[in-house]
């Protein structure tokens, strides 16, 4: 494995330390990714990234983990979401020396347009993306934060941008790095790096390179051939894999051992 920057694809550093992994969702059917005894698969029974997160955490614990449960906030209007995200990023206690942010569920992404403002948010469907912006706008202040994900987590990072004048606050973004994955780079980098192109500053983000390729399991060998989109959410969590010199055939048969386990 090896991470790059997506702006360019030169070989790029990641954090040191320990992290705490934080993951959201509002589909409640969902659970706990750490804790579940399923295993969370697409609608054509590929695992989700949920399989490459719970791996790396079975091998290089994470300091702190949780799986947040925002399903609260459908009944929220834009503005009580932010804050509400505001909110626990004043107040997360980070017990490592990071923070990764993932969420469950799958997003494509809007127009740059679409994000001025808390009134041009009222319609915004991913209120994941909506706290998470609040999130930043305060932890960045104190912690850095690794946003996992690919457009969507773009789309997350130009939210906290865009309301700036609307809070009387910025996003410290030296504090703040997004993770994606090569599953991600391969069909959305252009998408990423557009989203990223209306960003008041150049953010930090990266890429992480991981091959299913000698994968003994049918289903994995399947994220190979159609690079499944909901894999983006576990950049973070192979960044980390990485930094912590842990190899490709390693994760890969812990990954095995969770789907023959399940």
């Amino acid at each position: 494995m090896r991470t790059y920057n997506i702006f360019t694809n030169e070989q790029d550093a990641f954090l040191e330390g320990k992290a705490d992994f934080l993951l959201g969702f509002t589909d409640e059917s969902k659970g706990d990714v750490f804790t579940s005894k399923e295993l969370e698969t697409t609608s054509d029974g590929v695992p989700t990234s949920s399989l490459i997160i719970r791996a790396v955490n079975n091998l290089l614990a994470f300091s702190a983990k949780e799986s947040l449960n925002l399903s609260y906030l459908k009944d929220l209007d834009a503005k009580s979401v932010v804050r509400r995200g505001m909110d626990l990023g004043h107040g997360y206690e980070l017990r490592g020396n990071y923070l990764i942010l993932a969420q469950s569920d799958f997003f494509q992404g809007v127009e740059n347009e679409d994000l001025d403002g808390f009134e041009a948010l009222q319609s915004f469907s991913n209120k994941i993306l909506l706290f998470y912006a609040g999130f930043l706008l305060e932890a960045t202040r104190r912690f850095h934060v690794v946003l996992s994900g690919g457009v969507e987590m773009a789309t997350c990072l130009l939210i906290a941008d865009k309301l700036r004048e609307s809070v009387l606050m910025r996003i410290k973004h030296d504090n703040v790095t997004l993770a994606t994955s090569k599953f991600s780079e391969f069909d959305k980098h252009e998408r990423i790096v557009e989203t990223l192109s209306f960003l008041s500053y150049v953010p930090n983000a990266i890429y992480t390179d991981f091959s299913f390729a000698n994968a003994e399991l049918e289903t994995l060998q399947r994220y190979n051939e159609e690079l499944i989109e909901s894999s983006v959410n576990a950049g973070g969590a192979l960044a980390y894999a990485f930094k912590k010199d842990l190899s490709n055939e390693a994760l890969l048969e812990a990954m095995e051992l969770i789907v023959y386990e399940s």
